[in-house]
């Protein structure tokens, strides 16, 4: 419960509260100028009367010496009659005398006017008797002075001692009135002096209740709609019906609120076009991007990003992207984010306390970079970069852009290069290492061999160059190949390249014990193709099948027509090369054509370099068609594909002219 006097402080406060600066400092300003006229008035008045005191004691002194001087030799010889008569006529004749009174030794009042004991006295008569100053001397030479107070004012008492011939008769006392016309000017400046001040402060208060009825109140409406054009409210406007200065002021405000309106719309509708332009830029881009503010919140998402971090269907924007980021992500981005978070956050620390030193924040890279591999939604291998977003000086970061990149297939196609490295390194050291032996063997020990062994010795060192042969014609193939190098088509029988391949590959699968086998079907049309192509294409699958098929095994090239559908006409050959052998597992299909890439390194190890259906698929690839893979793990496996059938160009008509 608040006492009368809190309640009364507090009204005043919160009327004081409600004043604005500049009236404040105006009544502070009139306060202080008015208290110090006001001293300076009363020290004026005061300097009046103390000099008005002064004169009236050196007046007071000087009468009561002239008139001491006259009156002691009369008190001297007793006579009192003309002590009466001069002092009567004193009395009169001076109108600042107040009283005259006469004392002997002892005090005791012997004569006084306005009233005297000196005419009559009996045993009833009361004697009276003057109370001295303490201070007092009675032998002195000098009147002793002193002001008192009466009902009817102040008055001026001098005491005079009495002295004739050396005796100490008594005293004299004289009481002096003030100065009328100096005491009438004192009070005239002292009136005067209250009746300004007063008047001042009266001016002030009616100026202020003035200002808070017609200057504060649109002075507060304007403060309200600052404040509100600062929050971004232009649709502010201020309805007061005045004129002059405030009037303009006003319209100039609600002129202003209105272009700023007008402003903003336009600015929203070109940042609403532009907001679309960027986001439909970042959604077609191939690379994940997300785009985060400082508190982490996600702000921008493209659909590549979504489909990595499986956001599809899910609304992330405002939410932090560390509650969404796949486990193995969050645990890496976690203290580089927040590391990026916090250095912005001492930058401003360091810019207070070091301002000339140049910004750390300068200092530290705008981007970072991450590689990790993911497990979920599915096995891949991302690249993660971090780069700041800064605001238009460069000084402070708005936020932070997170490109994501899916380094699955380079990762892969690395891992398969490196395979491939090592696996030409293995093919090139074992074949020269063994031609080095055999040669070096023949060279060294050639007398002491037989020609059998030496023959053996030779056909073993042809083998491995044949070998390294394969090698770098392989190599050199797929160059070629992956060069885009254009071929002529022509019209290409395929019994022949197929019996070729079927001949060449013949003596192979007869070691290994397999059955080659063709199936051709009759009246089979030319395609339009390269013999040499089509030779490496056959030779290169039945090849591979003979590698990965056991010995009793098969092996089979098989070509027909394919029609098109609701004719009868033929639309293309097919071609396919079958084999019994081990088959080709289900996560093996989609890589199995990619360079490098070998099955047998997870199954056995045969000879290879990984490119042998690489260029198979190139081959294909230059004819306009696609090659496709059937296969069984344990049940062997189809390689097919098409070939447009050769069409010859129409011959132009030739114009006979006849004489």
């Amino acid at each position: 419960m608040l006492t009368p006097f809190t309640q009364i402080q507090n009204a005043i406060a919160s009327w004081w509260s409600e004043f604005t600066l500049q009236t404040k400092l105006m009544a502070a300003a009139t306060l202080v100028v008015s208290l110090v006229m006001s001293g300076l008035t009363f020290w004026a008045v005061n300097t009046i009367q103390l000099d008005a005191k002064m004169n009236d004691n050196r007046f007071g002194s000087d009468l009561g010496l002239l008139l001491a001087n006259n009156t002691a030799p009369l008190i001297a010889e007793d006579d009192f009659s003309g002590l009466a008569r001069f002092s009567g006529r004193f009395f009169r004749s001076t109108s600042s005398v107040r009283y005259i009174i006469y004392a002997d030794r002892s005090g005791e009042i012997f004569f006084g006017i306005p009233y005297s004991q000196a005419e009559v006295q009996n045993s009833l008569t009361i004697k009276r008797h003057i109370e001295l100053p303490s201070d007092y001397v009675p032998h002195s030479d000098l009147p002793f002075i002193r002001q008192h107070q009466t009902p009817n004012g102040e008055i001026t008492d001098v005491f005079v001692p009495l002295h004739h011939n050396g005796n100490y008769l008594g005293v004299l006392a004289v009481g002096i009135n003030p100065n009328a016309t100096i005491v009438a000017s004192s009070n005239l400046t002292r009136d005067v002096t209250i009746s300004v001040f007063i008047t001042i402060w009266a001016m002030v208060i009616l100026g202020n209740v003035f200002n808070a009825l017609m200057i504060t109140k649109p002075i507060k409406e304007l403060l309200v709609g600052v404040k509100n054009i600062a929050a971004k409210n232009f649709k502010q406007r201020i309805n007061l019906p005045l004129r002059g200065e405030l009037g303009e002021l006003i319209a100039s405000f609600n002129l202003m609120a209105e272009k700023l309106e007008k402003y903003e719309e336009q600015n929203i509708e070109e940042l609403t076009s532009e907001k679309a332009r960027l986001e439909t830029l970042v959604s077609t881009i191939a690379d994940g991007a997300v785009l985060i503010d400082t508190d982490m919140q996600i702000i921008l998402v493209n659909p590549t990003a979504r489909h990595i971090f499986d956001w599809e269907g899910k609304d992330v924007k405002g939410q932090n992207i560390l509650h969404h980021l796949p486990s193995e992500l969050t645990v890496k981005l976690t203290k580089p984010l927040y590391d990026v978070i916090d250095g912005e956050a001492s930058k401003g620390q360091v810019d207070k306390e070091q301002d000339e030193k140049p910004s750390l924040q300068k200092d530290l890279p705008t981007k970072d970079e991450f590689s990790i591999n993911l497990t979920k939604p599915v096995r891949r291998s991302v690249r993660v970069l971090l780069s700041k977003v800064l605001d238009r000086e460069r000084e402070n970061i708005r936020g932070i852009a997170l490109t994501v990149q899916d380094i699955t297939r380079e990762v892969e196609l690395n891992e398969a290069k490196s395979q491939f490295i090592s696996n030409v390194s293995h093919e090139l050291r074992t074949p020269l290492f063994n031609i080095k032996s055999f040669i070096e063997t023949l060279s060294e020990y050639g007398d002491d061999l037989t020609e059998v062994q030496k023959k053996e010795f030779l056909e073993t060192a042809n083998h491995e160059t044949d070998r390294l042969t394969r090698l770098v014609n392989d190599v050199l193939d797929l160059s070629r190949l992956e060069a885009s190098r254009s071929y002529n088509m022509s019209a290409v029988d395929l019994i022949q390249p197929v019996e070729q391949t079927l001949r060449t590959c013949q003596l192979n699968a007869k070691d290994q014990g397999i059955t080659l086998h063709k199936d051709i079907e009759e009246e089979l049309p030319p395609v339009l193709g390269h013999y040499d192509l089509l030779l490496q294409v056959f030779t290169n699958l039945v090849g591979n099948a003979l590698k990965f098929t056991n010995s009793g095994g098969k092996v089979t090239i098989k070509a027909y027509k394919v029609t098109a559908e609701e004719s009868t006409a033929i639309s293309h050959v097919r071609i396919e090369v079958k084999d019994t052998g081990i088959g080709i597992p289900p996560e093996d299909k989609e890589a199995i054509f990619e360079r490098f890439f070998r099955v047998e390194n997870r199954v056995h190890t045969l000879e290879g370099t990984g490119l042998g259906l690489s260029i198979v698929k190139n081959i294909i690839d230059k004819h306009h068609s696609q090659v496709f893979i059937e296969s069984e793990v344990g049940k062997g496996t189809t390689f097919w594909f098409d070939l447009s059938v050769y069409r010859e160009a129409p011959e132009e008509p030739k114009l006979i002219v006849s004489d």
